[in-house]
């Protein structure tokens, strides 16, 4: 008997406290889903009391502490930078980032109440490690008490979580005790932090778990099905269940359309027939809820079916244009919208493309007409819309011209036929680039392209205009130099087909040539006249030479009356108009100046013969020359 009894108890236990792996048939709602909230900050508002025994931080935390918050990006260094909740859909999600401290404590508990006895449910969650570089590794322990006891027989552990594996779903299953009291669930840690055991927790989940359900819609091979707004139909909704999970199913169907799930009034088998007529647009959902016994009834203890959906879709609105008319040759381009599947016919009836948006290559006079597109969305065909494609007779473009020649400065009218419309290119030069004969005056040789058209069709054509130059002519800089010497005319020649020639062609090598070499003995004015051989303008340019006389200076002069050599004379200074001469004696005393128009020196200062000696002088004629510097001597 003895043996008997602990068989017995060891029997109770394993019945109402098994734990196992993860649920493997279907969940029902849930009643626990900590998804930790969204917002559009960085950081989210603190957990409740009671539900961690960590210190909450809106910043990197530290050993102890955690963090409400999006991602991980700009946090502890030492994590992985690009973590974010895991919620789906939810980009503004947040979740919960632990700080694991020294001491081992409770990540998160909640309480869950209103559940029923002897039945099972499952307690997941997701979890990663966030670490960069390997370090202690974080190992959750899932708890469940009732009433403050433990009534897993084997704690449910992650065991070390491994670097670098994402999110990954950690779950398990228990059965309620028929002693039914509070409920708490509890996420431990197993491992000490300080170096590591950091991790992130979102979308922490309890519901009801019982035998699989499939849903089917008979005669269609997906769960959902289509119909078109206004048709009616009926279908037929199936849910298979397996059997031997539940002592006593029981089950109730369905219907969402919209604002949630409602149960159908005395459809409690494991199939209902639903007629849809005149059907009202709209999504409609149904499903089976599945509870034993008596759990049908608690939204907590009983499990849901996956949704079979009935899409009652609008008839879509077909969309379509007439094609742009197109020149025989062209490509035919249709355009259609409004739907998700399309059929075209051509003028005589037949199917030619199953396109959005076909063309037709190579059109002839024979294709014009008009042509019929369907326009389909789920099923659901629009009224057919017709357009009519046009195909136009070619244009045979004409020029008055193809090439002609102009001087710079002049013009000349082009003029185009063959069409309605005309365009010019380039504009440049041209009085209006958008009539068929504008006035053409370019500045240099251009090549005008004209295109005709009809409206629809167009060809080119192109007429070039050869702009010639006109005679340019630089005879270059005024020039100065000392009789005697030479000097090469700088003269430059513009224009197109020119000749060229220097007047008076005195005392030149060669009045022909653009440099010739010049040796006047006097001030001369030479002209370069340059002549278009093209009956263009000519030109002419003047160049003036300045010839000065060649400067001697005298080193020696007698002023003793004798008439001969009785002034210090400089016959060339005569020749400018305001010289500047100044005559020192060996101590630099100023001894004669002469400023202006050039007067001999005669040897005296200040009316009084100065004594025979070297004196030093300075001859400064203009900007043109030097200034002349040496010594003369007075003898007597």
């Amino acid at each position: 008997m003895r043996y008997l009894h602990l068989i017995l108890i060891l029997f109770l236990v394993l019945f109402c406290f098994r734990a196992e792996a993860q649920c493997n048939g279907t969940l029902g709602d849930p009643i626990k889903n900590e998804t930790f909230g969204s917002g559009s900050s960085t950081f989210g508002a603190p957990l409740p009391g009671g539900i961690t025994n960590y210190i909450y931080t809106n910043r990197s935390t530290t050993d102890g502490e955690y963090t409400i918050t999006k991602t991980t990006a700009g946090l502890n260094p030492g994590w992985l930078q690009n973590i974010v909740n895991h919620t789906p859909n939810d980009p503004n999600g947040y979740m919960m980032v632990v700080n694991a401290s020294g001491d081992l404590g409770v990540f998160y508990q909640t309480i869950v109440t209103d559940l029923c006895p002897n039945t099972t449910y499952e307690f997941s969650a997701w979890i990663i490690n966030i670490l960069r570089d390997r370090g202690i590794r974080p190992n959750v322990k899932f708890s469940i008490q009732n009433n403050g006891v433990d009534i897993l027989p084997v704690p449910f552990s992650t065991n070390d979580i491994p670097e670098n594996t994402g999110w990954i779903r950690y779950a398990t299953t228990f059965v309620t005790p028929t002693n039914l009291g509070i409920i708490t669930l509890k996420m431990t840690n197993q491992n000490p932090g300080g170096n590591g055991n950091d991790l992130a927790l979102d979308d922490i989940t309890f519901s009801a778990c019982g035998p699989t359900l499939i849903p089917s819609i008979t005669g269609n091979a997906s769960t959902s099905a289509q119909l078109c707004e206004g048709n009616s139909a009926t279908f037929n909704f199936k849910t298979d269940v397996t059997p031997g999970v539940y002592s006593n199913p029981r089950y109730q169907w369905q219907v969402n359309t919209g604002s949630g799930f409602t149960d159908v009034p005395n459809e409690q088998t494991t199939e209902i027939t639903v007629p849809f007529v005149n059907a009202v647009k709209g999504v409609y959902q149904y499903r089976l809820l599945v509870g034993d016994g008596n759990n049908i009834n608690s939204p907590n203890c009983r499990i849901a079916g996956s949704p079979l959906t009935v899409n009652v879709n609008p008839f879509p609105i077909a969309v379509a244009g007439n094609p742009t008319p197109v020149c025989i040759g062209g490509t035919i381009r249709f355009n259609a919208s409004g739907g998700t599947s399309y059929s075209w016919t051509d003028p005589n009836g037949q199917i030619f493309s199953s396109d959005q948006n076909p063309i037709i290559p190579n059109a002839t006079k024979a294709m014009e007409g008009n042509y019929t597109v369907l326009v389909t969305t789920n099923g659901c065909t629009a009224q057919p819309k017709t357009v009519f494609a046009q195909v136009l007779d070619p244009v045979i473009a004409t020029t008055n011209i193809q090439t002609a020649s102009i001087c710079e400065g002049q013009s000349i009218q082009l003029e185009a036929g063959g069409g309605t419309a005309y365009l010019w290119q380039p504009s440049t030069g041209l009085s209006d680039p958008q009539i068929s004969n504008p006035i053409a005056k370019p500045t240099e040789t251009t090549t005008y392209t004209v295109q005709v058209s009809n409206g629809g069709c167009s060809a080119t054509e192109q007429i070039t205009i050869n702009v010639n130059k006109n005679a340019g002519a630089d005879a270059g800089a005024d020039q100065k130099i000392v009789t005697g010497q030479s000097i090469t005319l700088s003269g430059k020649a513009s224009g197109d087909n020119v000749t060229y020639y220097w007047m008076p062609s005195d005392y030149l090598d060669d009045a022909t040539k653009l440099n010739p070499v010049a040796t006047p003995p006097k001030d001369i004015t030479y002209t370069l006249n340059v002549v278009s051989n093209l009956g263009c303008t000519n030109s002419s340019d003047d160049v003036f030479i300045k010839v000065y006389p060649k400067v001697v200076i005298p080193n020696t002069f007698t002023p003793n009356g004798d008439g001969t050599n009785d002034t210090w004379n400089i016959p060339a200074a005569s020749a400018f108009p305001n010289p500047i001469i100044k005559v020192t004696n060996r101590y630099g005393q100023l001894v004669y100046q002469s400023t202006g128009t050039f007067k001999p020196w005669d040897g005296k200062m200040n009316g009084k013969d100065l004594p025979p000696a070297v004196y030093y002088y300075s001859v400064y004629l203009n900007e043109d020359f030097k200034t002349y510097t040496g010594w003369v001597m007075l003898m007597r």
